[in-house]
């Protein structure tokens, strides 16, 4: 016991874990379904900016990005771009109008825009479809990071981190959800910043690295210790072959940046996080802020997969770093850097940033769906009328749910690529609610008929496109859909509303109210 006590990456986990824990107990007063939902609407705009980023910087940015530029060069950069685009155009478009409207749940807009059951209903079954391909990745990279660097089991890894999601999110609702999300961030940014810090001190700066790369002219194919028995570690079946959803294609390359930019105006986690401010105008500063920090995080994590490509084109790693890359692939290049640049103690400091992104992202998942059933479904369809303790026992018991429904996603997933199959739920959700959001703040014509159709069909545009392509033709086989199936959902909701023309005959109020010029402080 004294030997694990005395490892670092023991003293980070716990740690965290711990923080998460006091900060969880000290938010365990949710008497109202306002307070569990969306924190009694009382985050200002750095808390909830900072809750944004920790949200929205998922363990595929954490792990995922480093480990495309590491696999790709500059090729995987753009991947990170799209993000950034995504989150400008959230904060432009939809972040002011959305907390102006007020709500609990994304549901919950689909409803009053259209007061509409049905729409409601629909757009629960988009929220779960979304928020599935979001978890199991998340899920993924926590049974991963506890196999390699703590000798468990994948299966034990996704039990685990089902159960403290269960404890984390079910007790501490969106109050102890957003503190513990924003604290969560700023581990994670801590340990970007010491690893960028510790390549540049160690002589890793941009010419050094360059250099590095360019002028490289040998073979890592026999060279210890990247070969064993013959066998090409590094460029059989492992780290490069997982980012096979990226290719040099121009029109693969505009499918994914598509699916990933519009992806964030339709990921409900992330819009939910806006109904958690006092005002349309802090919901916009938090937008702004997590700007910011996701720009810089994904400035560090693309120089720092380069800096991991120049280190592994070197030469000189050890056989634990290697078998750490062979074996988690591209998602387990940001711990092999931090132990190469700073020892066991900045790998242990990664691995508790990387469980930090993993559950603040996975508790963003369960309150967004959680709210789904419980507030959209139970208490929206339910004969008796709900107290609010009734209510906020509803959405515990939907966390129980998900966890299970989640565990049995994460066991299907265990030889994915994280960055992959966020890329799927991205372009799930710019495929649905993307245009659902953008067409039910923008514009009026938009009908209860459009948004249901543009809901069901993108979804199974998308479904069809994930898991049938192969009996497509090979040209509109894509990886990431987003090229065939976004204009398929923006489409839809267009041409069914202009068939339709029955526009809500209170839409004009609808629109001033989420309009409104007079700001609140």
């Amino acid at each position: 016991m004294t030997a694990w006590l005395s490892d670092p990456k023991y003293i980070f986990t716990i740690i965290l874990m711990g923080t998460i824990i006091f900060i969880t107990y000290l938010s365990k007063r949710n008497a109202t379904a306002s307070d569990f939902f969306v924190g009694g609407r009382s985050f200002g705009w750095f808390t909830n900016g900072s809750a944004i980023g920790g949200d929205y910087l998922s363990a595929a940015t954490f792990l995922g990005l480093a480990g495309l530029t590491f696999s790709l060069g500059y090729d995987g950069a753009f991947y990170t771009f799209s993000f950034s685009i995504g989150l400008t155009l959230l904060a432009i478009f939809v972040a002011g109008p959305l907390r102006r409207f007020g709500a609990f749940t994304v549901a919950d807009f689909v409803a009053y825009r259209f007061h509409s059951k049905r729409a409601r209903v629909v757009a629960v079954i988009v929220v779960l479809a979304i928020s599935g391909f979001y978890a199991a990745p998340q899920l993924l990279g926590a049974a991963q990071i506890l196999s390699m660097f703590f000798g468990t089991s994948y299966e034990f890894g996704i039990i685990f981190t089902c159960v403290t999601m269960t404890l984390y999110v079910g007790i501490g609702g969106m109050k102890g959800t957003t503190l513990n999300q924003a604290l969560e961030l700023w581990i994670r940014f801590g340990a970007f910043v010491l690893m960028v810090a510790a390549a540049i001190y160690g002589g890793l700066h941009y010419q050094q690295i360059l250099t590095a790369i360019t002028e490289f002219t040998g073979s890592i194919s026999g060279t210890a210790p990247y070969t064993e028995d013959g066998k090409d570690l590094m460029f059989d079946g492992s780290v490069w072959a997982s980012t096979g959803f990226l290719t040099p294609n121009f029109f693969h390359t505009v499918s994914l940046v598509i699916g990933l930019s519009l992806g964030t105006i339709g990921l409900p986690h992330i819009l939910l996080r806006f109904y958690t401010n006092p005002s349309a105008k802090s919901a916009r500063k938090s937008a702004l802020m997590a700007i910011g920090i996701a720009s810089v995080f994904f400035l560090f994590a693309v120089y720092l997969g380069v800096v991991g490509r120049a280190v592994f084109l070197q030469g000189g790693l050890s056989p634990e770093v290697i078998q750490n890359l062979v074996t988690g692939g591209d998602n387990m290049v940001v711990p092999s850097i931090a132990e190469v640049l700073g020892g066991k103690w900045m790998l242990g400091l990664v691995i508790a940033g990387a469980f930090a992104a993993i559950f603040s992202n996975l508790s963003g998942l369960f309150i967004a769906s959680s709210g789904a059933l419980a507030h959209d479904l139970y208490a929206q369809f339910t004969k008796k009328e709900l107290t609010q303790s009734q209510r906020v026992f509803a959405a515990k018991i939907a966390i129980l749910i998900l966890a299970l429904v989640y565990g049995a996603l994460g066991l299907l997933v265990k030889e994915a690529s994280i960055g992959h199959l966020v890329a799927l739920a991205f372009t799930v959700a710019a495929s649905t609610f993307a245009p659902i959001f953008l067409f039910g703040i923008w514009w009026r014509g938009m009908t209860e008929k459009g948004a249901i159709a543009g809901l069901i069909v993108g979804l199974a545009a998308s479904m069809f496109m994930i898991f049938f392509a192969s009996s497509l033709p090979e040209a509109l086989q894509f990886k990431v859909p987003g090229i065939i199936t976004v204009p398929i959902g923006f489409l839809t909701v267009y041409v069914v509303s202009k068939l339709d023309r029955q526009v809500p005959r209170d839409v004009n109020l609808f629109m001033q109210k989420v309009h409104a010029k007079h700001e609140e402080a």
